[in-house]
């Protein structure tokens, strides 16, 4: 038996990472192809040697973001390992370029089908959508991504799973904890990153709003922000610690330890939250409303930032959301009964 695990950018190898375990306990055989859409040593390879994951027996190289050019490899690979499953996660364009390239010969599963953010202006939404109609076994974090995915008549057969990435922080917190950050405390952890909030004159405000809060932030800048500030012009206050991006066990260190996070990143929302840090999130909208509905995250627009960090607090009473932490061995079991 064997599985062909398509990742491409961070969040999808630390997704990946419980799963290669899974699966390996269950004696599959897993071959694992990057497709380089994150191809910077410090968002690619430092996950894989973090992290334990297989090395990929593919490597693309491709360095885009562009699905059409990543579809043609990807069935090349399919055709020649001959995969009894294609398994896609999230929803970047890696993921589109899995599915499309698995065709109508072999069958998808989507780790982490069903969210809706509800905004059609966002690639994700519509990767997400089209990725689940094409899949014929959605992984879902909870009921609502699976009721979702019912309203919109999606064929695929649905299993309510949790979350992998709650696995990977059940397993590398204790890790993380022990390390040793060289940031100054108090501090609120700033990640920007998504396509929108690189536009010049949404950064420019994002920045001006930073800039302006009497707080220490420590910012891991994404290669696409770093360019987009330079190409602008935009400078950083003194307020602003900007460093490299960060390994994956680093990252949840500096999380743990932090007073909030600000981000515009779907998995940090969710890693606040299961490390119980107070979230504001800048953006308009968000596939993980629940966080918001439990008081933990808040979107906001920049001009609302300061009122959002003087107000943010973790609620004692959250609830426990999208899984206990051990979702991979579920999807290894559906996998491979």
């Amino acid at each position: 038996m064997r599985v062909l695990s398509v990742v491409g950018n961070r969040p999808q190898f630390i997704k990946s990472a419980p799963l290669s375990v899974a699966l390996r306990d269950k004696g599959i055989d897993e071959v694992v192809l990057h497709t380089g859409q994150h191809w910077d040593p410090e968002m690619s390879q430092i996950f894989f040697d973090e992290l334990g994951i297989p090395e990929p027996a593919h490597r693309l190289d491709l360095r885009t973001s562009d699905a059409g050019a990543m579809t043609p490899p990807i069935r090349e690979v399919i055709e020649a390992e001959r995969p009894d499953w294609v398994l896609v996660f999230g929803d970047t364009n890696s993921t589109l370029a899995g599915a499309h390239a698995a065709g109508e010969e072999v069958p998808v599963a989507h780790v982490e089908a069903g969210l809706r953010s509800f905004d059609l202006s966002m690639p994700e939404e519509r990767n997400r959508i089209e990725v689940d109609r094409l899949s014929a076994l959605l992984f879902c974090p909870d009921e609502r991504s699976a009721a979702q995915l019912e309203r919109e008549g999606v064929t695929g057969r649905r299993l309510v799973v949790g979350d992998v990435m709650a696995d990977a922080t059940r397993i590398f917190e204790p890790v993380a904890q022990r390390l040793e950050l060289p940031y100054t405390q108090p501090y609120t952890v700033l990640t920007i990153h998504r396509q929108s909030n690189t536009e010049p004159e949404r950064l420019l405000a994002i920045v001006d709003a930073v800039n302006t809060i009497d707080r220490h932030f420590v910012f891991p800048v994404h290669p696409r922000t770093r360019h987009a500030l330079e190409a602008n012009g935009l400078l950083l206050g003194a307020n602003v610690e900007a460093v490299e991006p960060l390994g994956y066990l680093e990252m949840l260190a500096l999380v743990t330890h932090a007073e909030t996070v600000v981000t515009d990143s779907g998995g940090l929302q969710k890693e606040a939250y299961w490390l119980r840090v107070p979230c504001v999130t800048l953006r308009k909208n968000t596939e993980w409303v629940d966080t918001v509905t439990a008081g933990a995250n808040q979107l906001v627009e920049p001009g609302n930032l300061v009122d959002a960090l003087r107000s943010t607090r973790f609620p004692a009473d959250a609830p426990p959301l999208y899984g206990e932490g051990f979702s991979a061995e579920q999807i290894a079991e559906a996998l491979y009964p």
